[in-house]
């Protein structure tokens, strides 16, 4: 349904699915630490298919983790084979490092408003732009509506809160999916939904029984949850009607 286009301004390519009829908004979507991988791709093409302009910026692909990479280093530490698995390992971790440096959400954050400035203006958007994003992209949803004020809406799949970010810099209402066995993350829910009530932001928190990281990504069948991910991407569909939709 999608097609690779340009962002020049920020050295940036995407993902751009175009709804079938007028769009009902635009929603950028942002990638887990794999990359621009297919499952993102298919996810904007669902996301399209629901009538809105979907946008799914190369945000790793900036340093070296291209979608070829991702899906090379996702198979190997998804093999069956635990040698496989543990070999990969370092080199996950050299792939990904360039991304978890200070440096990177500098360049990011601007880069995500810059696809915001791409599509906030388009016929039939009329300024009404919401993000979801998965793990790595799911805090960088987080940071995107703490950054930019347009943003009408966010919904992180199973992201931190970024370090920096500031509760009171959001101004849309937020809806966060977990899973509870994912406790690095899902532990810190508490604190984080009592920094959001603080900052008066209408934030709700959801999670998931039985599942951990990841259990929206249906190319993982070792962590995905079919019922879970239809339940989270019916709540994230009603959610976008409610904030962006007409």
């Amino acid at each position: 349904m999608g097609t690779m286009i340009d962002l020049p301004d920020h050295d940036l390519t995407a993902y751009r699915a175009e709804p079938s009829g007028p769009p009902r908004g635009a929603v950028v979507v942002i990638q887990e630490i794999w990359g621009l991988a297919d499952h993102i791709k298919d996810v904007a093409d669902r996301v399209a298919a629901h009538g809105y302009l979907a946008v799914a910026p190369d945000l790793l692909g900036h340093v070296g983790l291209t979608p070829e990479v991702g899906a090379e280093i996702f198979a190997l530490m998804h093999s069956a084979d635990e040698g496989e698995r543990l070999a990969a390992q370092p080199r996950m971790r050299a792939a990904t490092t360039p991304a978890r440096q200070p440096g990177f959400a500098a360049w990011a954050v601007p880069a995500l408003s810059g696809v915001v400035d791409a599509v906030v203006d388009e016929p039939g958007i009329d300024g009404r732009v919401a993000v979801m994003g998965f793990c790595f992209g799911g805090t960088y949803a987080f940071a995107l509506a703490a950054g930019d004020p347009r943003v009408g809406g966010a919904v992180p799949f199973y992201g931190h809160f970024p370090e920096h970010a500031d509760p009171a810099t959001i101004t849309c209402p937020v809806l966060a999916f977990y899973g509870e066995d994912d406790r690095g993350i899902t532990d810190g829910v508490p604190d984080l939904e009592a920094r959001m009530a603080s900052a008066g932001v209408d934030f709700t928190a959801r999670v998931y029984h039985g599942v951990g990281h990841a259990f929206f990504n249906d190319t993982a069948p070792s962590r995905y949850n079919a019922d879970v991910a239809a339940d989270a991407w019916e709540r994230t569909l009603a959610f976008l009607d409610a904030h962006l939709g007409r």
